[in-house]
């Protein structure tokens, strides 16, 4: 089987060029778009990560199962012009959670279904995330029965590929994160994993990878997933503090050939995202962070849209957006809390950014495509976009950025990718 781009990643700081690479954990068309062309000006590798609640055999909140996914990022891709040998597609949290109000012997079957899924669409990297209870069982298990069920999940995967001769898949361990989907609450401090816990994870998943016959997968575990003390809820960012995480990052050095795996990266600085990359967290996970990035646009787009075609749209795309969240509040009424006034704040405005959800809701959807329709072909003033799309702004006036709709979101995603790229070449 061929090398897996991620194979030697504990040994990128010894070398000049990356240090690490950028995780990007979103389903969004255009989310995905501005990656790949932002990794090929760069002559870049991009690494695209689907969850467990995203995509699975039955389909996840995206209606996709894991051949799905990669059909629909393979013609992201095409459109984009990004070579398909640079593409690397992971699966996150892999593992019982979408199932986890079943008992466990079900939960786990219908995870070791999934993760055949992505074994057999090509995922070529795998976070196994077995730490949830199950029905009947503690919210947090012991770190034997979490090792356990990650080496049966290895083994499918394992199977899946026999008589392959694509890429060898690399793995993950461990978790020191909120569920997928992000944190449930208003956040003030968090506690930096300790490295007794770090150590012990990758050795009990050793033993329990050597005791299910898979020795040779855990020689491609690259990564543990460790909580470097980042993260954010809905109206604050913790920021990394290096030195709180100088000891667990010290470990390493007892982890040959690993790396760890950093969560929840979203909105830290891009001097913090370096110090992450050079403390050996090597993977950056940014999801949420980047479709926030997205709405800001659109909704910029949604004022200007407002202000050169008054009275052309029935609704704006903020109305639309109110509306059926209001009407369907499933995806985020368990994690937006307080008065009326402050729910709408946090719909539209959160952090956590659960509009993610929606974009592909039919109304939704409509509504976006009536604004880019609405603004096509239109050459957006400049002192509206100063106005209303104000990261652009620079970009626009030096030429780097045409002042059209479709550029215009397409930057403002690139706009944060441009902090991690840059950050994990440190």
């Amino acid at each position: 089987m061929q090398q897996n781009y991620l194979s030697d990643i504990a040994t990128w700081r010894q070398h000049a060029g990356s240090k690490g690479i950028p995780s990007i954990c979103s389903a969004h068309p255009m989310v995905i778009e501005a990656s790949m062309l932002h990794a090929l000006a760069r002559g870049e590798h991009l690494l695209v990560e689907a969850t467990c609640n995203q995509v699975n055999q039955d389909g996840g909140y995206t209606g996709m199962t894991p051949a799905d996914f990669r059909v629909f990022v393979e013609k992201i891709a095409e459109k984009a012009g990004f070579p398909l040998d640079r593409l690397i597609l992971g699966g996150d949290h892999l593992g019982p959670n979408p199932w986890k109000n079943l008992p466990a012997d079900e939960a786990m079957a219908k995870a070791c279904t999934m993760i055949d899924a992505f074994a057999r669409a090509g995922f070529t990297k795998l976070h196994l995330d077995t730490s949830m209870g199950c029905a009947g069982e503690p919210v947090a298990l012991p770190d034997a029965v979490t090792a356990e069920r990650a080496a049966r999940l290895a083994s499918v995967a394992e199977a899946a590929l026999v008589g392959s001769h694509g890429v060898q898949p690399v793995y993950i361990v461990g978790t020191e994160v909120p569920i997928p989907g992000g944190a449930m609450e208003e956040l003030d401090v968090l506690e930096v994993t300790k490295p007794e816990a770090a150590l012990k994870t990758v050795e009990v998943h050793r033993e329990a990878f050597e005791a299910a016959g898979v020795a040779s997968a855990f020689s491609r575990a690259v990564g543990a997933v460790v909580q470097p003390g980042v993260e954010f809820g809905n109206h604050n960012v913790i920021a990394y503090e290096p030195e709180k995480a100088a000891a667990l990052s010290a470990t390493l050095a007892g982890m040959p050939g690993m790396v760890f795996e950093a969560h929840s990266t979203d909105y830290q600085t891009r001097d913090a995202l370096r110090r992450l990359v050079l403390d050996g967290f090597s993977i950056l996970k940014v999801g949420p962070g980047l479709t926030f990035a997205l709405r800001e646009a659109f909704y910029g787009l949604d004022r200007v849209a407002d202000f050169l075609f008054p009275g052309k749209r029935r609704e704006t795309l903020l109305d639309t957006v109110e509306r059926v969240l209001t009407a369907e509040p499933k995806n985020w009424e368990k994690y937006y809390h307080g008065t009326a006034d402050e729910q709408r704040l946090q719909r539209h405005f959160s952090y956590s950014d659960r509009i993610r959800y929606y974009w592909p809701h039919p109304e939704i959807n409509a509504a976006v495509s009536d604004l880019f329709a609405i603004l096509d072909g239109v050459e957006i003033p400049e002192t509206l976009i100063s106005q209303y799309l104000q990261a652009s702004y620079t970009a626009v006036r030096e030429g780097r950025v045409k002042p059209q709709a479709e550029a215009l979101a397409l930057a403002a995603v690139d706009h944060v990718l441009e902090d991690y790229f840059e950050a994990c070449r440190a």
